[in-house]
């Protein structure tokens, strides 16, 4: 299976520095002893074990190499009873725990700080499909399952987990929760949070909470599950999900068009969610720039359109019944985008390897970014009506900033999600560019800030966004948080330094 980061990130050339340790990280937590350590590791076994400097090495840093940790132990736990065992001894012996699912994440929520005195407690030895209800349109899975070992179990019985990323052949449904993952089906299913009926999770001191219920409705009090997605494990640990099931769509018809600029994207998605309603399920906005450099690197990528574009997109509709319903639709709704003039050209996906060759260009524009130097990447969302303004804005300011950088922002329309991206210049030096990575996102965020939008769109705090964090919330906002990570994890053994 390939390996990617989550979501449309997947490498970058050269490592930032880690940031300076704060009060706020974990530097108040000692390290366990030897004899503590036995104690964690005779609850999953020698084998299940790591300690040994060059096996943990995967577990320490994130893919990007933006964030490099040291770990006392790593701990890979076979059942919620032996998380419970763990979280136990963590709590009395007031010992940090850092869960991780595949690594994927990337904002440094799943990666210890650089003392060693953490704990890492991954969860990809739970990855058991644990019961699949196709009447009831349900899944039970571990949270250690791979996302696309989910999507697959659906598809054998005919349903569609529609939950869809980059990294979904090495991400895992426990870590995509903890961030709330988005992905390019949000269109027309929502995110993580509107896919989950039910949770299982253990508290910080041990206890289980069995909130694993089929439930399309349950109204008795808070909603607790939905605390814990989102939270990154710094309230819990996610160990079971009741995910939902939706019909696999019958007929797909796909589209790659061009355009001349992203204000008529911005008009072509007006219209197409006007003409084809709950049937559009994928809207994916691309540059020139990005499509060029995917057409370089990707292997056997292909132009789908003779003449370039300013813009494309990537349009995706979806049917329950095989009638060539969508096909029509999205025939009928390209001929009126072109008596708007708002789309230049167009190729119909006429196969499923056509349609898979549509979404590959899609997927590559992330890995290919490394492969032009240094980039600096931003998850931000804005209003769908302002995204055209944030675009022009963000490239005005950064062309100003860094001469000669190249923009690349795509991703979701259709959910305001935009990867906003930035490459360095061709013969600029990738440290010096790398050095502006903050005063580029200070910037960008500004802007983003001033539309009404949002500084983490699918990726999550980690401590990426930490301190940006307190600049954008309200106290009030803040102080909500704190009083429930308190009551949680009243000892702050939960992923310190993370989120708050």
């Amino acid at each position: 299976m390939r390996r990617y980061c989550s979501c449309d990130c997947i490498l970058i050339t050269r490592p930032r520095p880690n940031k300076t340790m704060t009060a706020n990280e974990p530097s108040a937590f000692a390290a366990p002893n030897s004899a503590l350590l036995d104690k964690f590791i005779s609850i999953v076994g020698p084998a299940n074990a790591i300690r040994d400097p060059n096996e943990m090495q995967g577990y320490l840093e994130e893919l990007r190499r933006l964030y490099v940790g040291k770990s006392a132990l790593i701990l890979r736990p076979g059942s919620t009873e032996e998380v419970s065992e763990i979280l136990r001894l963590a709590n009395e012996s007031r010992t940090a725990i850092v869960p991780q699912g595949g690594n994927t994440g990337l904002v440094g929520g799943q990666i210890p700080f650089d003392a060693g005195n953490e704990v890492i407690l991954s969860l990809s030895r739970m990855n058991r499909i644990r019961s699949i209800d196709p009447d009831g349109n349900t899944m039970t899975v571990d949270a250690g399952v791979i996302l696309e070992q989910a999507q697959l179990a659906a598809e054998k019985v005919n349903r569609l987990f529609p939950l869809s990323l980059a990294s979904e052949g090495s991400c895992q449904i426990g870590g995509n929760l903890s961030t709330n993952a988005g992905g390019t089906a949000m269109l027309a299913y929502g995110n993580a949070r509107d896919m989950v009926l039910g949770l299982e999770a253990v508290l910080a001191d041990g206890r289980i909470w069995d909130g694993l219920r089929a439930l399309r409705k349950d109204n008795t009090g808070y909603d607790l599950k939905d605390l814990f997605i989102g939270a990154e494990g710094t309230l819990g640990i996610i160990t079971g999900a009741v995910l939902k099931l939706y019909p696999n769509p019958a007929e797909r018809a796909t589209a790659f068009v061009g355009l001349n600029s992203v204000q008529d994207a911005g008009r072509f998605f007006a219209l197409a969610r006007e003409a084809s309603g709950n049937e559009l399920t994928g809207f994916e906005i691309l540059p020139r720039f990005g499509l060029e450099i995917v057409l370089k690197h990707g292997h056997d990528a292909r132009d789908p359109l003779e003449e370039p574009h300013n813009w494309y997109v990537l349009i995706e509709l979806s049917g329950r019944e095989a009638d060539g319903r969508c096909a029509a639709c999205l025939e009928q709704l390209l001929g009126q985008a072109f008596e708007q003039e708002l789309v230049s050209d167009a190729a119909i996906a006429a196969s499923l390897s056509q349609r898979k060759d549509f979404w590959r260009l899609r997927e590559l524009m992330s890995e290919v970014q490394g492969l032009e130097g240094g980039s600096i990447k931003h998850d931000v969302s804005v209003p769908i009506s302002a995204i055209p303004e944030f675009i022009e804005r963000a490239n005005n300011l950064v062309t100003r900033m860094i001469p000669g950088s190249r923009p690349v922002p795509f991703g979701h329309y259709g959910d305001g999600n935009i990867h906003y991206n930035l490459s360095q210049p061709v013969e600029m030096d990738t440290d010096a560019f790398l050095a502006q990575w903050d005063a580029v996102v200070t910037g960008v965020h500004e802007i983003v800030l001033d539309l009404n939008g949002s500084i983490s769109a699918e990726h999550g705090i980690g401590r990426m966004k930490r301190e940006t964090l307190r600049k954008v919330k309200a106290e009030v906002e803040l102080e909500m948080m704190r009083k429930i990570k308190v009551a949680f994890d009243p000892n702050g053994i939960l992923n310190p330094g993370k989120v708050l």
